[in-house]
């Protein structure tokens, strides 16, 4: 008998591609859009970025995941400063919802969502592992799991953003209706990372203005 719930730790690509039908493509305006998107990054917010810049690149390759997340993607995310009173950055809350008539369910390293003590419509949607020597699972298929019922919570009225980061490597995801990208690796180590900051700075934009 086919498996009518699924935690998001279980998931694959191969195995969400088989069961929904969905299919990678290579190109998207939405994501483009999101990716090229201006947001101006301060004299004071690059001096941040190189000083915990320089602690990856010394010790990415020590880290384990809670390290790298203390160390490195925590302060990302909170010097973008997701917080407002209709939003917020949200880490390790569990959520589920039915895709499919599958039950999907888990709890994903961090989303961006609606509501301010606690998540109500998720709209991104990250999953993070130390580096791909120690990966258990596909962290790809973990993110977008969880972006398939953030997408249903969203009843498909919207894109869903997404994130899954490897070591040093960040991809961006997104989903609209059965179709999903992922872009190639921003290398934090390098100077992509000031590409990883504008992406996410422009991602409050874009949270903001759905909100509004």
């Amino acid at each position: 008998m086919e498996k009518t719930v699924l935690n998001f730790s279980e998931c694959t690509l191969a195995l969400l591609d088989k069961k929904f039908n969905l299919s990678q493509i290579l190109k998207c305006e939405i994501l483009e859009n999101w990716l090229n998107q201006d947001a101006e990054i301060s004299s004071f917010e690059k001096q941040l970025l190189h000083r915990i810049q320089h602690k990856l690149i010394l010790n990415v390759h020590d880290w384990n995941e809670t390290e790298l997340i203390q160390n490195f993607i925590g302060p990302v995310f909170a010097f973008v400063d997701y917080t407002t009173k209709r939003c917020n950055f949200f880490a390790g809350r569990y959520f589920s919802g039915i895709v499919h008539e599958i039950e999907l369910h888990g709890k994903p390293d961090g989303m961006i969502a609606s509501g301010f003590r606690e998540p109500e419509q998720p709209y991104f949607c990250f999953q993070e592992y130390k580096k791909s020597m120690e990966q258990k699972g596909d962290p790809a298929g973990q993110c977008l799991a969880a972006m398939l019922v953030a997408q249903e919570m969203n009843e498909h009225q919207t894109a869903i953003y997404g994130c899954h980061v490897i070591g040093a490597d960040w991809y961006f995801m997104l989903l609209q209706g059965k179709e999903y990208i992922i872009t190639p690796a921003y290398v934090a180590t390098r100077d992509d990372i000031f590409d990883i900051f504008r992406i996410l700075k422009a991602l409050k934009q874009i949270i903001i203005g759905m909100l509004e």
